[in-house]
């Protein structure tokens, strides 16, 4: 096995190399992003990095840009001491959301990843509707999702257990681990959820204990933790930007920002691989484009009425439903004002020039 393929590159990236680009560019990994920079590896060396200016000039939104995970062809310099990004691989799997706030865009969290861990605390931050969202996001994706739960010390055996029912009751082939972070034993049994040359990403909300929990994987104090607000249970963001670590069995994980808001946008095959209950009943619908809210014949408000779909998931079905179609249609509206006002300028500086 060389280098790279220790990062995760497989057989299905190896079919999908240019090989005329390997004549002037190297194949890396993106193991970390900063606002303006990159680190790359290829298996040896963390190597420090930008875009070319055209890479710059061509990427239209930010779904265009490389972010951790991604394999990308890049140039090195100065003793494989700085590396410049050319070009992407194509993406097995993207993780992303709509970009927290007012603002309509993508937001990248991760690329080629194969199973997402979504950590939830057993405490006040356990939350059935939150985690759905989670799913949603993590099923758009065709990635495998596994379910952490944290701090297991601190409620009984027998309240874990009617929490990890209420999971399974809603998902019931998912993967579930109860732990504590104060636990060895716990992280022991955790690291048999990794495996070599697998990636790994771990999304969850602040204060759950992600940092912790990756400070005990790799056995070392390389990430700080914050102090939870006792006011509300929530942790500060602890984790500024998005990296790529490799366990000692060689297995790779991405640690992620603790996501307080996590946006919907373009989830209709995330909504239906979580929501299965309510796509099946979907396809009884008297009307094709039925929006299931009013509509005489449909299936899926017959379904609540018998008690087949819980009103809980229902709602949080339609709110997310709803949320999606108004951010992926505002992002479409914004992009094509976009390439209207390009379009504008590209003309009135060309007329400017001819004058």
């Amino acid at each position: 096995m060389n280098e790279i393929e220790k990062l995760g590159f497989d057989k299905w990236f190896q079919d999908r190399i240019e090989p005329s680009k390997l004549d002037d560019f190297q194949v890396v990994r993106v193991i970390a992003v900063n606002k303006n920079s990159f680190v790359v590896s290829d298996g040896r060396n963390d190597i420090y990095a930008e875009l070319t200016g055209k890479f710059l000039f061509n990427s239209e939104s930010s779904l265009d840009f490389p972010t951790v995970g991604d394999w990308v062809y890049a140039q090195l310099f100065d003793d494989d001491t700085f590396a410049v990004i050319h070009d992407i691989f194509p993406r097995r799997s993207l993780l992303k959301r709509k970009a927290p706030g007012k603002k309509i865009e993508y937001q990248l969290i991760a690329a080629n990843i194969d199973t997402a861990i979504i950590m939830q605390s057993l405490d006040s931050n356990f939350n059935l509707r939150r985690l759905e969202r989670y799913l949603v996001m993590i099923n758009e994706s065709n990635i495998t999702p596994v379910i952490f739960l944290s701090k297991s010390d601190l409620i009984s055996a027998g309240e874990i257990e009617e929490k990890v029912n209420a999971i399974h009751k809603i998902i019931p082939d998912i993967k579930i681990a109860a732990f504590s972070n104060n636990s060895m034993a716990d992280i022991e049994n955790l690291k048999t959820h990794f495996a070599p040359s697998e990636t790994y990403c771990l999304v969850g909300s602040s204060g759950v204990g992600k940092t912790t929990l990756l400070n005990n994987l790799i056995h070392e104090e390389l990430y700080k933790t914050q102090p939870i607000r006792e006011k509300d249970g929530r942790g500060k963001h602890t984790t500024t930007r998005r990296e790529l670590i490799v366990l000692e069995n060689g297995a790779i994980v991405v640690d992620n920002p603790g996501m307080r808001e996590l946006g919907i946008i373009s989830i209709e095959s995330g909504l239906d691989n979580t929501f299965d209950e309510i796509a099946e009943l979907s396809n009884q619908c008297r009307y094709a484009d039925c929006t299931h809210t009013i509509e005489q014949g449909c299936a899926v408000l017959k379904g609540i009425e018998e008690g087949i779909i819980s009103k809980e998931r229902y709602q949080n079905y339609i709110k997310m439903y709803k949320e999606s179609l108004y951010n992926e249609m505002s992002y479409y509206e914004k992009r094509q004002k976009d390439k209207k006002f390009g379009k504008f300028m590209h003309s009135y500086n060309k007329n400017k020039n001819d004058k």
